[in-house]
């Protein structure tokens, strides 16, 4: 695993009026501090990869759908450094993924349905200061396969 990076199963509570899952805690000290929770949106089949940030760290959550995340990390400094990590997330594993800063991070669609990711981050977006840097999804140095094998 990514030093730095947590993995946090999420446990659902079912009964006869639906379900409840905590997804992330204060006392749970995953996130340093808070800045801001966004939800997106992706239609089947879309890539989004990759990009990652120099001041912020991420939380990722997928409630609606199912999605293949690839983390990369780039910090030069980290025992880590150039290991690249896939989760499996969505309905089929709730769970929630830490992303700390100098990971590139990235998913996949897969299945026929849209997703639907929730994320919180340490520090709130600033348009005049993004702290956002791209990588192509197909960046030969991360060497990343984001096809579907079939055995």
């Amino acid at each position: 695993m990514i030093k730095g990076v947590i993995y946090k199963k999420l446990i659902k509570h079912c009964d006869d009026r639906g379900t409840f899952m905590e997804i992330i805690r204060e006392d749970e000290g995953i996130l340093e501090q808070f800045g801001q929770v966004s939800a997106s949106m992706s239609y089947p089949g879309v890539i989004k990869a990759f990009h990652y940030h120099k001041l912020q760290d991420d939380v990722w959550f997928f409630p609606v759908g199912n999605a293949q995340v690839v983390l990369h990390d780039l910090r030069q400094d980290s025992p880590t450094y150039r290991h690249t990590n896939v989760y499996y997330m969505g309905e089929e594993n709730p769970s929630i993924l830490l992303i700390p800063r100098g990971v590139a991070h990235g998913y996949r669609v897969l299945g026929s349905k849209s997703v639907i990711i929730v994320y919180l981050t340490t520090k709130a977006y600033q348009a005049d200061q993004p702290d956002e840097y791209r990588i192509p999804y197909d960046d030969p140095e991360i060497g990343f396969d984001w096809s579907t094998k079939f055995r």
